[in-house]
């Protein structure tokens, strides 16, 4: 019997073998194989001696959060401490000037009064890293306006409170700067953005432009502090997760709160993996410590508007519903959640390219496993949990040898018992995907990424400034009646400053969001 403590996600990968994990997208992420640990979100109340006793290693976070570190073989016992109310594994994290402020209004409160240019707050960018030798970071002799850096990359000195990385501060940071080349400097702070992702986003919400002619790509916030996270890639594939976000948040905000500063955090980082109704633990933790301190978490909506990696309908009493996939050549892994409402009973079917059918599948919780010509297929149904009020029927598809079996895949979803009758069908990121892996019949609503969906947070989606048309990539509306995003900004054609000491122009809700998050920092200069 699976554990109800324990997300589904997290008890499939427990019930898979290892080789099944390193096939899977998604089945492995936060599971260090060698040391035979998994690196999990809890959520507890109380005190974690308990927890302690047998973690590897335990980060508190704000609001009785914690990351944990735990070898495999004690998960039964993290999950039998009565503190212990859930227990959610990592995800992936995907990616997601001068015309654009003009468009965003920002000019307009810096030529006259008020002036704001964000001084006294603190902008956070929760990201790649940053360039910290650009001049747009600098102030007119040479220092940093980087107010502290942490690279979760760079073992060897983490900020209290935590086990990863390096902190770097404001003084560490003007030593570096101080040293006539690069090579000097890195020794002192070796920090990098090899990505340029970091370093525009930063030069969108706070840049002063002093690397342009006449400061022409001067940012929003440009005479703000700027707090860095580097987030930590801890695997090859190069993509941070959801425990390494959590911890950046915690990070950012107990620091402002120390320096007494207000503080705009930017995270331009999304999944696809969730109900997206706000109730996973990551989405929970950044609604909790939104009401922390005095500051702002502005979110993007993510790339996935025109992915058709999302389709949902209503299901009606006797009426057969066929969803049908498009897998193209090649594709060496897919997972599919289906989620629906717990009181409807549906039957669930899979209909192979080659017409082989499996099922109605049996709705018993747990793990269950087919082999259809060259494809294995892990499918794993949920059950109630503290924190999900729908049904999760997780599907993984893994090659037998190189690739999933290509052609149009269905999912025959048949009533039995309908009260709502609502469903939802979500693919991976399409980063991760080949080009026309999709769903043939695709709904753009739903389409937002996690954690832009949790509460109190400012969901930020793309806009043409030169068409003033919503960018068609952009994410789409809430669930449970929610509309998203709450504001957009331009994020077509951006002109952001790169590593290379360029400036060059970006596309995507990435490059929308700074322009919110600065414009975050110029209201609470304005209310301070």
């Amino acid at each position: 019997m699976a554990d109800q403590k324990i997300e589904n996600l997290l008890n499939l990968a427990l019930s898979a073998s290892e080789e099944e994990r390193e096939k899977s997208l998604e089945l492995d992420v936060g599971y260090y194989p060698i040391a035979r640990t998994w690196e999990v979100i809890i959520k507890y109340s109380g005190t974690l001696g308990q927890v302690r006793e047998i973690a590897e290693s335990v980060v508190e976070l704000s609001n009785e959060f914690a990351i944990v570190t735990v070898r495999e073989d004690r998960l039964e016992a993290l999950s039998g401490i009565e503190a212990v109310e859930y227990i959610e594994k990592p995800k992936r994290l995907f990616f997601q000037v001068e015309n654009g402020r003009r468009v965003s209004c920002m000019t307009s409160v810096q030529i006259r009064p008020p002036k704001l240019y964000g001084a006294g707050v603190l902008v956070a960018i929760i990201d790649s890293g940053i360039d910290y030798a650009n001049l747009d970071f600098r102030n007119a002799d040479g220092t940093t306006r980087i107010y502290a850096l942490w690279d979760q990359t760079i073992p060897g000195n983490p900020p209290e409170g935590y086990v990863q990385g390096t902190e770097y501060t404001q003084e560490k940071i003007n030593e570096a700067l101080q040293q006539e080349n690069r090579t000097e400097r890195m020794k002192i702070v070796p920090s990098e953005d090899r990505s340029g992702h970091g370093t525009a986003v930063a030069g969108i919400a706070a840049g002063n432009g002093r690397g342009s002619q006449g400061a022409r790509y001067q940012g929003v916030a440009s005479e703000s502090g700027i707090l860095v996270v580097k987030l930590g890639t801890p695997r090859e594939e190069g993509f941070p997760r959801t425990t390494e976000l959590m911890q950046a948040i915690d990070y950012v905000v107990k620091k402002a709160q120390r320096a007494g500063r207000p503080v705009a955090i930017n995270i331009s980082f999304g999944n696809t993996y969730g109900s997206h109704t706000g109730t996973s633990l990551l989405e929970r933790f950044i609604a909790d410590i939104a009401n922390l301190w005095k500051s702002v978490i502005c979110i993007g909506m993510g790339n996935e508007g025109a992915s058709a990696g999302h389709t949902a309908g209503i299901l009606k009493e006797n009426t057969e519903e066929r969803i049908p996939l498009a897998v193209q050549m090649k594709e060496t892994v897919i997972n599919v959640q289906i989620w629906k409402r717990y009181h409807d009973i549906v039957d669930i079917s899979l209909i192979s390219p080659a017409g082989v059918q499996i099922g109605p599948i049996p709705e018993v919780i747990g793990t269950q496993r087919f082999v259809v010509g060259d494809t294995e297929i892990l499918l794993y149904y949920g059950e109630p949990s503290p924190f999900h009020v729908s049904q999760e029927i997780f599907i993984e598809f893994l090659p037998k040898d190189s690739y999933i079996t290509p052609g149009i895949w269905q999912f025959v979803l048949t009533p039995r018992k309908i009260v709502t009758g609502e469903y939802d069908l979500w693919l991976p990121s399409e980063n991760v995907l080949n080009r026309g892996t999709a769903f043939r019949y695709p709904t753009e609503r739903g389409t937002l990424t996690i954690p832009s969906t949790s509460q109190r947070v400012i969901s930020v989606g793309a806009y043409d400034s030169l068409t003033f048309a919503y960018a068609d990539f952009s994410g789409r509306g809430g669930l449970e009646g929610e509309s998203k995003p709450d504001l957009v900004a331009p994020g077509v054609d951006i002109t952001a400053p790169t590593p290379s000491g360029i400036y060059q122009t970006f596309t995507g809700t990435s490059f929308a969001t700074p322009f919110v998050s600065g414009a975050a920092a110029l209201m609470m200069e304005w209310g301070e």
